[in-house]
């Protein structure tokens, strides 16, 4: 199976927690005939990522006429990053039926390998296909720290874990699976592909499919991908059907 199939990422793709969104944003961009890569919150500056980036309030009119491949869609730049769109915006490009995906970055993490979000985020459009929640399989075995969590405090009331206590597969796997979680704001309809990133050997293969048979417990989740995004394959395996 190839990784655009194992995370079923066409139509309208939502990728969100810690670990290697902006690694996935590009590997799939890469391997999509017409992907547009946006955000509907900051996102550095991922000019080399794609092949042209258009900084408009009118995505609509930029991605009829674009004739370059992959496309960044952002509304502004500020600093070091660019804006995102309103979901509502994002929406409308999707509906051009120009490209054969739209990819958007919907949370942060501050660089953290595992995350849970807050009351603000994620900011999924209603008419998402495919949500992919990310973690890092290295965060198994780690504390429970602002080193490497992002919002400790919401991870610690999902997992019942005191701040500062060891991370386990089934901690990571309950957070990822939560609608206050990984699944938060999932519209309805909507496919969830858990990605567990960061599968660099063969120990954390055996974290990260200990994390995914966790996830595959529940009603939620048909199938867990696992990966290593910084390579030029990224797809280590694919668990669940």
């Amino acid at each position: 199976m190839d990784l655009v199939t194992a995370l079923g990422a066409e139509g309208l793709v939502c990728v969100v927690g810690a670990g290697g969104k902006k690694s996935t944003l590009w590997q799939l961009a890469d391997r999509i005939d017409r992907a547009v890569v946006t955000a509907t919150v900051r996102i550095p500056i991922f000019d080399p990522h794609v092949g042209a980036v258009s900084v408009t309030a009118d995505p609509v009119d930029a991605v009829r006429g674009a004739d370059t491949w992959p496309l960044g869609l952002v509304p502004e730049r500020e600093n070091d990053r660019y804006l995102g769109y309103e979901t509502q915006t994002v929406e409308r490009i999707v509906e051009t039926g120009v490209p054969e995906a739209v990819l958007v970055k919907a949370d942060g993490a501050r660089m953290r390998e595992f995350k849970a979000p807050n009351d603000a985020e994620p900011r999924i459009p209603a008419a998402t296909d495919t949500v992919l929640p990310l973690v890092s399989a290295h965060v198994v075995g780690e504390p429970l720290t602002d080193d490497s969590v992002h919002r400790v405090d919401r991870v610690a009331a999902l997992t019942d874990l005191s701040p500062g206590a060891e991370i386990r597969p089934e901690h990571v796997a309950t957070v990822v699976t939560s609608p206050s979680g990984g699944c938060k704001d999932v519209p309805d309809g909507a496919t969830v592909v858990p990605v567990i990133n960061k599968v660099d050997d063969d120990t954390d293969e055996a974290i990260a499919t200990r994390i995914a048979t966790a996830i595959l417990a529940t009603d939620r989740i048909d199938r867990v991908a696992l990966t290593r995004m910084a390579a030029d394959d990224p797809l280590v395996a694919v668990l669940g059907d």
